[in-house]
């Protein structure tokens, strides 16, 4: 594909980005992100200060929180937000520079061809997955064993935020766990509406402080007792 097939499907997708107390790192990566042609939300789940004026560009949808609410509840702002924009696709990006900006091609390339309605990236499926710190990998199996016991679906990587969506696909999708659940109460809605899926190999940039904003061993423990009350009450 040539370089305007690639800004021509940039331009037709939606990058959200739920962002909390985050460095410098973000504007490099909304930068990046502007650069390949792609529109971009940012949600400011509450941090203090705002982040609207560490990110150097006015190119962007900033919307924000009053207090922080959660990842899930920020996604889901931003979701609602992008829907209405009306873009054929839209990502889900983290912010705090784990994701590779590259692997956003190969997440939208099933949904073109119409074989997947959501694409979800996987760190185990990449070349180099023996760089995944070994507390993480304890933390990334415990989650693929609690999302299978309440979902059914097997995952490589269960707790990958880095994801691609048709839009007509994230129209079937709500998410109401606010906090880290989301990502589990996610593949509920995806098997629950019938939505075809897809892994996508993807790189992880693991750095000092991406690994300080990750899930600990505890918050795994924390998302099961949110899925439990998920499944009682829901």
């Amino acid at each position: 594909m040539d370089d305007s097939g690639v800004h021509t499907i940039a331009s037709s997708t939606i990058v959200v980005i739920p962002a909390y107390n985050e460095g410098t790192i973000l504007n490099t990566i909304v930068t990046s992100l502007l650069n390949k042609k792609y529109k971009v939300i940012v949600v400011d789940d509450g941090s203090n200060p705002s982040l609207q004026n560490q990110l150097q560009t006015s190119s962007i949808y900033y919307l924000r929180h009053k207090t922080n609410l959660g990842q899930g509840a920020a996604l889901q702002t931003g979701f609602d937000f992008a829907i209405n924009l009306h873009p054929k696709y839209i990502v889900s990006f983290d912010a705090d520079g784990q994701h590779d900006i590259n692997d956003i091609e190969a997440l939208l390339k099933p949904l073109q061809n119409g074989i997947a309605d959501i694409t979800l990236g996987s760190r185990f499926l990449s070349d180099n997955p023996s760089q995944i710190p070994l507390s993480k990998k304890f933390v990334l199996y415990l989650a693929r064993v609690i999302n299978f016991l309440f979902t059914g679906m097997l995952l490589s990587d269960a707790h990958n935020g880095l994801r691609a969506f048709t839009i007509s696909s994230l129209q079937k999708i709500r998410l109401t766990e606010n906090r880290m659940a989301h990502a589990s109460e996610l593949l509920f809605e995806i098997k629950s509406s019938g939505l075809r899926y897809r892994e996508v190999p993807v790189t992880i940039h693991y750095s000092d402080y991406s690994k300080g904003k990750g899930q600990s061993a505890w918050q795994g423990i924390q998302i099961v007792f949110d899925l439990v009350l998920h499944k009682l009450f829901k």
